[in-house]
């Protein structure tokens, strides 16, 4: 069956309601699925078999006042039935041209060194890693 790789916009919320598992890492919740798609800054690809997601890549495109508009990539998921099959290569380029549509001088992603997956995906798609070593501190803002 054909892979159909779709940029989700605002009422596009049905096309998450039938999601492959391992796409996610949780269940769909659908007010925050349509807040998300509500959000212009906020950009969702998937990849479609039939009417099932597969796969994904989600990433915000921001602005800050010293700096032109750049793009977070936040995340991957791919169905483990639809991995090393050029999916996730295919869903991270639709995302960085339609982060160069949108105007982002640069496109960035962290990931961990001992994952093989994404560090082979990032580095397929023309990632550069970076030569310092990153540190990611995380802040619990709520006990829940």
């Amino acid at each position: 069956m054909q892979i159909e790789i779709k940029v989700l916009e605002k009422g596009d919320e049905a096309a998450l309601q039938n999601v492959a598992e391992g796409v996610f890492d949780n269940p769909i919740d659908p007010e925050l699925a349509t807040e998300f798609l509500a959000d212009s800054r906020h950009h969702l690809v998937v990849a479609i078999e039939g009417n099932i997601v597969v796969g994904m890549v989600s990433g915000v495109h921001y602005i800050h006042p010293d700096k032109p508009p750049e793009l977070w990539i936040n995340e991957t998921g791919l169905a483990s039935t639809h991995r090393r099959k050029g999916i996730g290569k295919r869903l991270l380029d639709a995302l960085l041209l339609l982060a160069h549509e949108l105007g982002c001088k640069e496109a960035w992603v962290l990931t961990d060194r001992s994952n093989n997956a994404a560090m082979k995906l990032y580095s397929s798609a023309g990632g550069v890693r970076e030569k310092e070593e990153t540190v990611m501190f995380t802040y619990k803002l709520s006990s829940d």
